[in-house]
């Protein structure tokens, strides 16, 4: 029982160790960005319907390799934009999202990824790419210099 236990923790310490650190808050993301010296990585994504938005997630966004470069490189920003009522958002992030998409995504297009700098400046924007998530990395790191 002890061992089943220690097992238990360790494993939900590891697994907080490389969770992904998603910002809903623009505000929050651009303090942390400004403390942190990290660009902010603003992704647009339609979580429950649109399937390139769920491979990116998949590809890139959850794999350790991601998750932990992304821990120490960027303040990640999400602004979903989910379809489903089990999924829907409270009617304040829901605001904050489309406000979001107003400024830096008027054509609607899902996934957008756009990399800002810590004053909200965009410095690039990409989208779903079938690679391997060190060059997501790279391509990431490319539109900061």
């Amino acid at each position: 029982m002890k061992k089943g236990l220690i097992l238990v923790i360790l494993l939900l310490n590891f697994s907080t160790v490389f969770s992904q650190q998603w910002e809903t808050d623009f505000e929050k993301a651009k303090e942390l960005a400004t403390e942190e010296n990290k660009p902010i990585v603003l992704v647009f994504q339609g979580s429950d319907w649109c399937a390139p938005c769920i491979k990116l997630n998949r590809e890139i966004w959850s794999t350790d390799a991601f998750k932990k470069y992304a821990l120490n490189n960027y303040i990640m920003l999400q602004a979903d934009f989910p379809r489903k009522k089990r999924n829907a958002l409270s009617e304040t992030q829901s605001k904050a999202n489309a406000k979001l998409a107003e400024t830096y995504n008027r054509k609607g297009i899902f996934p957008f990824v756009v990399v800002l700098d810590s004053d909200g400046k965009v410095l690039g924007k990409t989208g779903y790419k079938k690679t391997t998530p060190e060059k997501y990395i790279k391509e990431i790191n490319a539109l900061v210099k």
